[in-house]
């Protein structure tokens, strides 16, 4: 690196080989990144591979300074605006919402209510996935789902919309019924054929990192390196829908807030949202009315929308472009002043 006019930080120990192994902070322009890498090419013990991670890495960064977001009547620079993603829960049992909108009238009527309020995206489930939560066989999740899907497109023919399953029957029908999106907690590892459903539909893909199953997710989740192993699961998931045929442009990425993640690993997450900004793909946060702003707050699930806000300012400040909640009005507000403050210029 120094010899191409960059920078090497390393601990101290490095110097006179007292220390097995150390982290390194390398420094310098994209021109200098090049070159560095034509160098490892070129030297032995598999420093190629590192070679092939730093240029992915400068083109991610390259690909993340212009993001965009197309489907419908959406086409947005989301360096620019960011997007809200209206929840809707056909479920008996969401943490939130569960039991208010189990009949298709009740759930249209919840759909035009965000859509009014400014939600860009519908992302409509018929699976808790609340911690602790059970599997839903496939049939009964189609039966909640389809009905509404295919009634919101007709109503509203260019309104982005989105499923939130991780099973790929019911994402094939749902795409068939009108969906664009595949909203995927599992990044496409609980359901082997799910990436080949995003492929063969071209929809659009949200991958979420998880620990565990939503039945386990919350007993003791533990990492030895939180951010480099949430890392390498999109990395796997990424490698898993491109060799698929899905399009990169079409993928998008969710670190899981709440999804196998104590409270410390919910905050830190949120502190450094920036570390995922490296993937060159629109980030999607849902942080609404969830547990770890009660532990935070007190405050039980229907107070939490002052506290929820504060948690969308803070990911749109480092690096979210979408955010799924379930209070679009009060979140519209807060966005567009976030935004404003976020892009101004001196």
């Amino acid at each position: 690196m120094l010899s191409v006019g960059g920078e090497a930080a390393v601990t101290r120990g490095v110097i006179n080989c007292s220390a097995d192994n150390s982290d390194a902070i390398l420094s310098a322009t994209r021109k200098q990144f090049r070159k560095f890498c034509q160098k490892l090419r070129a030297q032995p013990f598999s420093l190629a591979q590192i070679a092939d991670h730093l240029e992915a890495s400068i083109r991610n960064q390259e690909k993340n300074s212009r993001l965009s977001f197309s489907c419908r009547s959406i086409n947005v620079d989301l360096k620019q605006q960011s997007l809200i993603m209206g929840i809707l829960n056909i479920t008996p049992d969401s943490f939130s919402d569960g039991n208010r909108f189990l009949t298709p009238e009740e759930a249209l009527t919840h759909a035009h209510l965000l859509i009014s309020e400014g939600a860009d995206i519908i992302d409509i489930g018929g699976e808790s996935t609340r911690p602790g939560a059970a599997k839903v066989e496939e049939n009964q999740e189609l039966n909640r789902v389809i009905p509404v899907i295919e009634a919101l497109r007709s109503e509203f023919p260019q309104l982005p919309i989105s499923i939130d399953t991780y099973k790929s029957r019911v994402a094939d029908a749902a795409i068939n019924a009108g969906a664009d999106i595949i909203n995927d907690i599992s990044a496409f590892n609980f359901d082997p054929e799910m990436a080949k459903v995003a492929a063969s539909t071209g929809a659009y893909a949200c991958l979420m990192h998880i620990q565990g199953t939503p039945l386990d997710m919350h007993k003791d989740p533990t990492y030895n390196d939180l951010f480099a192993e949430i890392c390498r699961y999109f990395e796997k998931s990424i490698t898993l829908a491109v060799t698929a045929g899905v399009k990169r442009k079409k993928l998008i990425i969710d670190p899981g807030i709440g999804f196998g993640k104590t409270l410390k690993h919910n905050l830190l997450l949120l502190k450094h949202l920036k570390d995922f900004t490296g993937f060159g793909l629109p980030l999607l946060i849902g942080t609404s009315r969830k547990s770890f702003i009660g532990k935070l707050t007190g405050d039980p699930v229907d107070q939490r929308l002052f506290a929820s806000l504060a948690t969308v300012a803070q990911a749109l400040t480092n690096g979210a472009n979408i955010v799924r909640v379930h209070d679009v009005a009060a979140t519209k507000q807060a966005i567009t002043v976030i935004d404003a403050i976020n892009h101004s210029q001196r």
